[in-house]
């Protein structure tokens, strides 16, 4: 599974960050992003692996992460996530076989059962853990998506 994969497409509330939603007394939302899942989804471009972000909330933070971490495909405001990503599909020369995404919630469940390779957190909704190939053992905005990457990675002997 994990050796044909050419995209990671992944959720951003649960997934990217710890799920909690912050606000600061002027209504600004707040975003945390690890480190660790930025090297990991560096890591994976560097080796021609594609990393796009499928969120159903819009954030001018997610959009500067995206920016950091030259990720294009960004698509935000999204409630059929599925049409999303057979959007990114349109426009490239691999199969949803070779896509893995990662979600945490059940609007990724369409989304998660579609795909060659399917990951979510140990803090998922109980019906997404049961629809996915695996579950990482650290939490969404913790280090999750870098397992993810290494696992990818190791599956690739690269």
């Amino acid at each position: 599974m994990a050796s044909r994969i050419r995209l990671l497409a992944l959720d951003v509330d649960g997934i990217l960050t710890d799920g909690r939603l912050y606000f600061s007394n002027h209504g600004e939302e707040l975003k945390t992003f690890h480190s660790l899942d930025g090297h990991g989804i560096k890591m994976l471009q560097k080796r021609k692996i594609e990393v796009a972000i499928i969120t159903g909330r819009t954030s001018n933070i997610l959009e500067h992460r995206a920016a950091e971490l030259d990720i294009v495909s960004v698509y935000q405001g999204v409630e059929d996530k599925l049409s999303s990503l057979n959007a990114i599909l349109e426009n490239q020369r691999y199969s949803i076989d070779e896509v893995a995404y990662a979600g945490d919630d059940l609007p990724d469940l369409n989304a998660l059962q579609a795909v060659g390779l399917s990951f979510s957190v140990p803090n998922a909704h109980t019906a997404v853990k049961a629809a996915v190939d695996l579950i990482t053992s650290l939490n969404g905005g913790w280090g999750a998506v870098r397992e993810m990457s290494d696992f990818i990675l190791k599956s690739q002997v690269k």
